[in-house]
């Protein structure tokens, strides 16, 4: 089976600046990998590209077979997407968040699994407060919330657990393994290294905008793993 996610030399450019400077990246169903390395590395302008929401300057990037660049309305209808900041509306209440995307993607029976996520999260008690009053993990809680809710086929979180408290972030672990477990592919951006080990199988490191290193998720861990990770990154 291809990968659900195919990068090839992938440049993203605003105007003089080279954000994204020839990534190859590949990802597959079932699996979680990691977009790993420093702010300013590429990673959530890497992101938005599969999102749709950035389009590529060069390279070809397909996402479910989807060409970024030709389609990427309905690249948007295949994944479900966390930005980095963002994305949420001031004066929305979560409740009214989660209705928005059940009426968009015509999701039957919606307020069942909107409760459950919205608990496992801690965001039952104010799912109508408008979003405008959150602090920063509130908020990076509900924009996993709103990308995991209609179970999309491929699942992408940049930067997940920045600022979020223990509870957000074993319910982030969990969510992301129950895409894997139901076949999504899932691709998580973040400075975090530890975290990124218990929850994905594979790494991919990025410096300067470039990739320097793709391997198993394992060979990060521990201090023998710090110390790679942090020679990869110099």
């Amino acid at each position: 089976m291809p990968p659900v996610i195919d990068v090839r030399d992938l440049h993203v450019r605003f105007g003089e600046v080279e954000a994204v400077a020839g990534i190859d990246l590949s990802a597959e169903a079932g699996q979680a990998t990691a977009l790993l390395g420093r702010n300013g590395a590429g990673k959530s302008t890497t992101m938005r590209v599969l999102a749709g929401v950035v389009p590529p300057t060069e390279g070809t990037v397909l996402v479910g077979g989807l060409d970024v660049a030709r389609d990427a309305i309905s690249v948007k209808r295949l994944v479900g997407y966390c930005p980095d900041v963002g994305g949420l509306v001031p004066l929305a209440t979560p409740w009214e968040h989660l209705q928005l995307i059940a009426r968009l993607r015509r999701i039957d029976d919606w307020e069942t699994r909107s409760r459950d996520l919205l608990e496992r999260f801690e965001l039952g008690d104010v799912s109508h407060r408008v979003t405008s009053g959150f602090s920063h993990g509130m908020s990076r809680r509900l924009s996993v919330v709103l990308a995991a809710f209609h179970q999309p086929d491929v699942l992408l979180l940049d930067e997940p657990f920045d600022g979020v408290d223990p509870i957000g972030v074993d319910a982030t672990l969990d969510v992301i393994a129950d895409a894997r477990a139901r076949g999504a592919c899932v691709l998580i951006s973040t400075h975090l290294r530890d975290l990124a080990m218990q929850a994905c199988t594979t790494a991919v490191v990025l410096r300067g905008g470039a990739r320097v290193a793709s391997m198993a998720s394992c060979e990060l861990e521990g201090e023998a793993g710090a110390d790679a990770y942090r020679a990869l990154l110099d």
